[in-house]
């Protein structure tokens, strides 16, 4: 297979091309032939004239790559080698939403052919690429896996709006239903990640592998973000800790804040949903996301407290939220806690206005119900900064001043105004 895609006798297909799959279907397309595949027409017609639905990708990086965007099932038989990068969120229940990676395998069950190789990179529970979307692939081809096709799994590591680890400079776990396939599949990624990749001794081994990746990080914040609640109770700034925490060599430099995005919001659902399928309930890792998930509301009333002992009068009060996308400098809503906290906040009426630079306003309105405000007041009673934007790190002491009452607060929620505030109330993780 690796040497047919070499030869561009083989084209390679990328199934769901959004903040995952674009990437790694324009870097495959730099050195083979590939179809880029997305069932909405519209972002394909977008893609065909060299622009990233997602705003993460420029004109020029559309330029030298030798691929076809389509959503024509036809087009995609053509392909011989296929990458799954579809979303796996969660539902309104935290259980783990499956129908975008079980479509993804219908489509897959409908184009795949003998010789065929077939690779996973969407986050899932160990033991779902062959157990839940690989009897699907069979069911609809009438062929089976290994005799007739390879299934593999090599887990996404894109980071939006991370230009330094990019998919080129991180090392790529990959894995294979056998060692023909492994090998194969190592080579093929080979050709586009310049630092190599890890072969896992089995598919489980790698889905583990991502999820837990993302749990580590989710329990580690968990326990800055409990560490601030009881520092405030303190006095502490919790900022001012973690620096002095920090001078020892082997403290683990994480930070307390809210917890979205597609990624660590949401992959430890998927191990603790597994976990529970076997008989387990995890303790550790749902306090982590019990912690994280509450945060939110934890903001809004510290800022209800600050209003009510000011001025209380809730009703009236405005509050200016600055930064509604997951994390800085990035395009993406999914999963963003800033609409827990508006939404925590309205619940007392108070009237919240939302800014970004980055974010669509039309699309908050349709995920969240809110859009942005187009023009800043200057009477708020607070402000909160939920996400560092580079736009928002210049942002001065007689800025905040300037649009804020004499006795509002500035909830600076990565402290990064700290030391910097002084004719207003901070506060801070």
């Amino acid at each position: 297979m690796y040497q047919e895609l070499i030869d561009k006798k083989a084209k390679l297909a990328v199934i769901g091309l959004g903040y995952v799959g674009l990437p790694i279907a324009l870097e495959f397309a730099r050195k083979i032939s590939v179809i880029g595949f997305d069932i909405n027409a519209k972002r394909i017609e977008m893609m065909k004239n060299s622009i990233d639905p997602s705003s993460e990708l420029e004109k020029k990086d559309f330029e030298g790559c030798d691929i076809r965007f389509t959503n024509s099932l036809d087009e995609l038989r053509e392909a011989k080698f296929f990458i799954v990068a579809v979303p796996t969120p969660v539902d309104d229940h935290n259980v783990p939403d499956l129908i975008p990676v079980q479509r993804a395998s219908e489509t897959i069950g409908k184009v795949v052919k003998k010789g065929d190789y077939v690779v996973y990179e969407s986050t899932v529970y160990p033991g779902c690429t062959e157990e839940d979307c690989l009897p699907i692939i069979e069911k609809l081809s009438g062929l089976k896996n290994i005799t007739d096709f390879k299934l593999g799994y090599s887990p996404e590591r894109i980071n939006p709006g991370d230009k330094q680890h990019t998919l080129a400079r991180i090392i790529k776990v990959v894995s294979g239903c056998d060692a023909e396939s492994l090998d194969q599949i190592a080579k093929v990624y080979e050709l586009v990640v310049q630092v190599g990749v890890h072969r896992a001794s089995s598919i489980k081994v790698a889905e583990a592998a991502k999820i837990i990746e993302n749990t580590q990080r989710d329990l580690n914040i968990a326990l800055m973000n409990e560490l601030s609640i009881i520092f405030d109770k303190i006095g502490n700034n919790t900022y001012e800790v973690l620096e002095a925490a920090g001078t020892k060599w082997n403290f683990l430099k994480f930070q307390p804040g809210l917890v979205g995005g597609h990624c660590i919001g949401v992959d430890p659902y998927y191990l603790t949903h597994k976990a529970k399928q076997l008989g387990y309930h995890s303790e550790v890792i749902l306090a982590g996301r019990n912690i994280n998930d509450n945060m939110a509301k934890y903001v809004a009333k510290k800022i209800i407290q600050h209003i009510i002992r000011n001025s209380g009068d809730v009703k009236s009060s405005r509050v200016l939220i600055k930064g509604a996308t997951f994390k800085e400098n990035v395009s993406d809503i999914r999963n963003s806690k800033v609409c827990d906290v508006v939404r925590a906040l309205k619940e007392y009426y108070v009237n919240v206005d939302v800014e970004d630079p980055y974010a669509d306003s039309d699309e908050l309105n349709h995920e969240y119900g809110f859009g942005l405000v187009k023009n800043i007041a200057n009477d708020y009673d607070a402000v909160i900064i939920s996400v560092p934007h580079k736009d928002f790190m210049l942002l001065d002491d007689a800025y905040f001043s300037s649009i804020t009452k004499p006795h509002a607060v500035i909830a600076d929620l990565k402290g990064i105004y700290r030391g910097k505030i002084n004719n207003r109330n901070y506060w801070s993780f």
